[in-house]
């Protein structure tokens, strides 16, 4: 009998921990988690680890962002009503590597983050090309930060 009355003084305790993790989990507003965020605030590229970029290759890209990207993903990176914005959380490089743009722009992507529909390839761009828009973004995002997924 002696042995109930220690396990029964050790299960209380025990529950009243379990509830409080519980509220403090369910109260908890979710800051933090870089793919979902809880509100519309910018997101500091700090955390992901984006180097700083070449500044010619940075220039270069941008000229041609600017003639194969920006019609749909916005002069400014931040989309248009055809496109994604190139600044939202998800393409960060850790969940959109800079490989994951080439191949994009060379094959062209199934729509899967967003309803804006497939990307179809895009011609006549190098790997060079491409090597220097994806150098543009990532300063861009550095400089910028990244929006919330899914948008406000």
């Amino acid at each position: 009998m002696a042995k109930a009355v220690n396990i029964k003084k050790l299960v209380v305790p025990l529950i009243a921990v379990g509830l409080v993790i519980a509220v403090v989990a369910v109260s908890d507003d979710g800051g933090g988690n870089a793919d979902e965020p809880s509100d519309n605030a910018i997101i500091s590229a700090d955390q992901f680890n984006i180097a700083v970029q070449d500044p010619t290759l940075v220039a270069e890209g941008e000229v041609l962002y600017q003639a194969s990207c920006a019609l749909c993903h916005g002069s400014d990176l931040r989309g248009t009503e055809i496109g994604p914005s190139h600044l939202s959380v998800v393409y960060q490089p850790g969940h959109h590597s800079d490989i994951a743009f080439t191949l994009a722009a060379r094959n062209g992507v199934r729509s899967h983050h967003w309803r804006f529909g497939d990307m179809a390839p895009v011609e006549g761009l190098s790997d060079a090309d491409l090597e220097r828009i994806t150098a543009f973004v990532r300063e861009t995002q550095l400089t910028n930060g990244f929006e919330p997924y899914p948008p406000g």
